[in-house]
């Protein structure tokens, strides 16, 4: 029998309804051993997140206001779902638990973890499966960083005494016991790192979309959903603003060489998208995988003659920024020119004070500025040695009016990036599905 990892985000668990949902997907299949589980998200468009709630818990209890509002409402909520789900479950000694923890002082990790760990508690009597605290397993440093060589050694033994096991997402702890958490959305880390230990054959990752679309829906009117992307071909599009899982996620499962298949919970029916080491040889010659794309951003330019021969002047640039604490995107050059791009958010009112800073430093013939500039990157394996990709592209975006600003294609060669004005952003993004698709 092989095994799958299943990791349901806050969606898939926000009430008892959708722990019903689970509880069909996890039993029509048997191979569905390990089961990993966020903290409960939104049941409607006005509600809180328990992890939101959680973090109001603790800045109350920080400032020694009065909390017991919010920890009614997390009580409520959790009541509420195992009596809908029928168990026999003694939630209550959990929920006292924390509210004693919290009266004693507890710290931000240990409470923004018992979402998660309820819902586990939950689910894991549900099923009838085994409950793994991930504490003692997955590993932090005393330093606050994340013990992936041991954390491996640990979750590997851990499962073997577990045939099947509901595991707690987004924390660990340190050698000492304390409980740490991983940044928001580390669930997806903790569902990779389990796929890693029980060398599963797929790590699923169940949400409330059917896998990566190829175009952000609210742009392109029904976009086609993507079959299989290559970790790489992810990586292009979540840099780019295509969030569908945390990135982070992508590494454990790596290094194993363990497929993701992002399915949805509402639509267990529809296969989804399935992410590996790499795409079969079924694409069509001249298709792409994606488009995404961030607005808000500021290009610097710069022009000098014979800018080529005179070592370290890019060096000089960066320097430049480094010094004001500003990171960048991308650098396309030409032989006498250079261009900085950089978020917009990142400059901070320090724009005016940095172009000043790079002429006296680099000494150009001209320095000019771009703002309110957007990026978009079309990825594909094999765009590169496909002929007519980059016409077809820049054809659409000519024919659709709109003017490229900057070119730059990837070292990897699975992707065309371009730089347009943020007002071209919706346009231009319709104008490349169209051509492709």
């Amino acid at each position: 029998m092989g095994v799958k990892v299943s990791k349901f985000g806050g969606t898939s668990l926000a009430n008892a309804v959708q722990f019903r949902k689970v509880e069909e997907i996890v039993k029509g299949d048997r191979e569905r051993r390990y089961i990993v589980v966020s903290a409960p998200g939104k049941r409607h468009k006005t509600d809180t997140k328990i992890t939101d709630l959680l973090y109001q818990l603790y800045e109350k209890r920080q400032q020694n206001q009065d909390y017991t509002d919010i920890l009614s409402q997390i009580s409520d909520r959790y009541l509420q779902l195992v009596e809908e789900l029928g168990l026999t479950l003694d939630i209550r000694s959990h929920l006292k638990e924390l509210a004693d923890n919290v009266e004693a002082g507890a710290s931000l990790d240990y409470i923004a973890s018992r979402g998660e760990y309820f819902n586990g508690v939950i689910l894991a009597d549900l099923l009838g499966y085994s409950f793994l605290d991930p504490v003692g397993v997955i590993v932090f440093n005393e330093a606050g960083s994340y013990n992936d060589a041991l954390t491996h050694q640990n979750m590997v033994q851990a499962l073997k005494k577990h045939e099947k096991a509901v595991i707690p997402g987004f924390y660990g702890a340190s050698e000492n016991g304390d409980i740490k958490i991983f940044s928001r959305g580390g669930s997806d880390i903790t569902g990779a790192i389990v796929a890693r230990g029980a060398a599963a054959d797929v790590y699923e990752n169940w949400t409330d979309v059917s896998g990566f679309l190829m175009a952000d829906p609210t742009i392109v009117e029904n976009p086609k959903q993507i079959k299989d992307i290559s970790y790489k071909e992810l990586r292009e599009l979540s840099y780019m603003g295509a969030k569908v899982l945390h990135e982070e996620t992508i590494f454990p499962v790596l290094k194993a060489g363990i497929p993701i298949n992002i399915r949805n919970t509402n639509d267990p029916s529809n296969t989804g998208t399935m992410i590996v080491s790499k795409v079969n040889g079924s694409r069509e010659r001249g298709a792409i995988t994606g488009i995404a794309g961030v607005k808000d951003f500021t290009v610097i330019a710069v022009e000098k003659y014979l800018m080529n021969y005179e070592v370290g002047y890019v060096r000089k640039m960066l320097s430049v920024l480094e010094k004001y604490n500003i990171s960048f995107e991308h650098i396309p050059s030409g032989i006498d020119n250079i261009c900085v791009i950089i978020s917009s958010h990142e400059l901070n009112g320090k724009l005016e004070k940095l172009v000043e800073e790079i002429t006296q430093v680099c000494q150009p013939d001209s320095i000019m500025v771009y703002e309110d500039m957007c990026l978009i990157t079309t990825v594909g394996h094999g765009m590169a040695y496909t002929p007519g990709m980059a016409a077809r592209l820049f054809g659409a975006l000519a024919a659709a009016g709109i003017n490229v600003r900057m070119i730059d294609q990837g070292s990897s060669e699975i992707n065309i990036i371009v730089g347009v004005e943020n007002k071209d952003y919706e346009e231009a993004v319709r104008a490349i599905y169209n051509a492709f698709v």
